[in-house]
């Protein structure tokens, strides 16, 4: 029997859309409601569906930014053999998105028994709720703004894209709000930081999804449920981003920050009562 049903695959897919390119974590939204459901979150067909169903998410991405993705996509082809091209800034960002890939890459394959044991823990994603909130409110007062997309550089992508080992390390904290943080910091605008976010998780969240699959599928997780989930997850994660890059034209992070510090604190409220196992 399938250690997910169905019916829970829809609720997970869902708040993996909703939740993966919102600077809130999905992966600790995940483990909260998979606790609430009594599934158990450290274990590896668990954690496995989990990194499945991100690769629905960022198929939304490669949906919703596709025109930008084959702009890019093709200037690095072109680039491959012509000199000339390599002067273009769509060759250089999109060498720029694969080196900024390989420090996660690296930690996550070096970190995986950490990660997917006592950093699994529901008390982490607590206090990584509460920490990266502060973390997020203060880039958003520190950077000035001024900067958009066409201005990044090769430093803004690794760090940027370095940033991601927080959110890997210590779930709760936020991919996306550990990108889009650092980028506030390096004075990008809401909007550049935000599109910067989502292409360096292009490669990070589907290897993950494709290197954990064989676990998903062969220690308790059924394919209906996989396939359920990761479609639900880019049917919401699709308007989810759509959403979010108007949002943030206009507003600043100070609600997710705030909502950040809520779950947080009424997660630590529910562990220290033992209302919800860690």
């Amino acid at each position: 029997m399938s250690v997910i049903s169905v019916g829970q695959a829809v609720v997970l897919g869902a708040v993996e859309g909703v939740t993966e390119f919102l600077p809130v974590s999905s992966t600790g939204h995940l483990k909260i409601v998979e606790g609430l459901m009594g599934i158990p979150v450290d274990e590896d067909s668990v954690v496995g569906f989990s990194a499945v169903i991100q690769v629905g998410a960022i198929a939304a991405v490669f949906v919703y930014f596709f025109k930008d993705i084959v702009r890019i996509v093709s200037a690095w082809g072109r680039g491959l053999v012509d000199k000339e091209e390599r002067y273009h800034h769509d060759y250089k960002f999109a060498w720029w998105v694969i080196c900024a890939t390989v420090p996660i890459v690296a930690v996550g394959l070096a970190a995986k028994p950490l990660i997917e044991g006592p950093l699994a823990s529901l008390w982490v994603v607590a206090g990584s709720l509460i920490v990266g909130s502060g973390v997020m409110w203060a880039a958003d007062q520190m950077g000035r703004h001024k900067r958009g997309e066409d201005d990044t550089s090769f430093k803004d992508a690794m760090l940027v894209g370095s940033s991601q080992i927080l959110a890997l390390l210590f779930p709760g904290f936020s991919r996306s709000g550990a990108t889009m943080s650092t980028a506030l910091i390096l004075d990008l605008d809401r909007v550049a930081a935000t599109r910067l976010s989502f292409f360096l998780g292009i490669p990070a969240l589907t290897g993950a999804g494709l290197y954990e699959l064989k676990d998903a599928l062969g220690t308790g997780v059924g394919a209906a449920p996989l396939a359920v989930g990761t479609l639900v997850s880019f049917g919401v994660a699709y308007a989810s981003i759509a959403w979010l890059l108007k949002f943030i034209a206009k507003h600043s992070f100070n609600a997710f920050v705030i909502y950040r510090i809520v779950v947080g604190v009424v997660l630590f409220g529910l562990l220290g009562t033992g209302a919800l196992s860690s």
